[in-house]
């Protein structure tokens, strides 16, 4: 690890006006501390924000029809939280299926939505062809690496390293927003929109601006008791997507009134399955619907010879998910 600046403001424009394009944000540090020990990250400044003390970013409230969750709650408090665990079940799932009880406890949320690749040729510096990390250099995984865990949605041919969070698929389903604390003040974006595709510049990773701090996220308040997410993996403890669906459901009967869809472990970014829906509204929903509809959601996807199974297990992953959340208790 490489010599840097520490600073552990008290207010949170006290941290925004302190970081740079060279800082970094640190709260758990699950994922900073990690890739700086790897080297692969190279702050020259770290901003220690689990301290502040001008409000609270550590709460969970229904507020003026929106769900409102602060930045620094812990990934185990709202994967316990009653409300969520009824109201939000999708959202309690994808946390507590995520990383291990250590790191649920340790890791907030504000930071769980940036982590970064577990591609194996951006954590690993002894390759240099990583458009990510060194931009222009190309892509080890594209030529001839290893690609069974790379992802098949969105993807380039500057880079087809896979996002692997989970609470990030709930959230894009649910139309969440971002709210920020930056340079200029405080405004909100889309969630939709904080991700970027890698396209030509994979280097840049997300829309945010210099000192942007993630101070909540904040989704409409509609219930939905039907709603889950299912994870398929190499093994049932600490291991990421092979394929995931996030999935919520409004039925009347066995009709789709609403239906959302966020599809996890076989995208760049995380990733909404919006033709998927709109293919299952107003629609009957059995496993003929849900076999079409998944079948729209990976239409466009591009695997290589490794990772060619990740469509099919995709598809199935997500009809079984739709499939067993219209069996919930709406």
């Amino acid at each position: 690890m490489r010599p840097f600046d520490y600073q552990r403001p008290a207010r949170a424009a006290e941290a925004v006006q302190a970081a740079s394009a060279n800082s970094m944000y640190h709260a758990g540090g699950t994922t900073v501390v990690d890739l700086m020990k790897l080297d692969v990250w190279r702050p020259d400044r770290l901003i220690d924000i689990s301290g502040l003390s001008d409000t609270s970013y550590d709460f969970v409230q229904r507020k003026d029809g929106r769900l409102r969750i602060g930045a620094l709650t812990r990934m185990s408090s709202l994967a316990d939280n009653a409300m969520i665990r009824s109201d939000y079940p999708l959202l309690s799932d994808s946390l507590w299926l995520a990383a291990s009880p250590q790191l649920r406890n340790m890791a907030r949320l504000g930071g769980n939505v940036l982590q970064r690749t577990r591609c194996p040729y951006y954590r690993d510096t002894g390759y240099d062809q990583c458009n990510r990390r060194n931009p222009g250099s190309g892509c080890a995984a594209l030529d001839g690496g290893v690609t069974r865990n790379h992802a098949v949605l969105g993807v380039s041919d500057q880079c087809i390293a896979t996002y692997q969070g989970d609470w990030a698929q709930a959230l894009i389903a649910l139309d969440a927003n971002v709210e920020l604390l930056g340079k200029d003040g405080p405004r909100a974006i889309r969630f939709a929109d904080l991700h970027r595709l890698p396209g030509d510049n994979p280097a840049q990773e997300n829309n945010l601006r210099t000192g942007d701090l993630i101070t909540a996220f904040s989704i409409p308040d509609k219930t939905w008791k039907r709603s889950k997410y299912l994870k398929i993996r190499d093994r049932e403890s600490y291991a990421y997507a092979l394929a995931s669906a996030a999935v919520a459901l409004d039925m009347e009967g066995d009709t789709v009134r609403d239906v959302r869809i966020g599809l996890g472990g076989v995208a760049t970014v995380p990733w909404r399955a919006s033709e998927a829906e709109a293919a299952l509204k107003g629609q009957t929903l059995d496993e003929a619907s849900a076999t079409r509809a998944a079948q729209i959601a990976f239409s466009r996807a591009q695997g290589t010879q490794e990772n060619a199974f990740k469509i099919k297990l995709g598809r199935e992953t997500l009809v079984r998910a739709l499939l067993e959340t219209a069996q919930m208790e709406g």
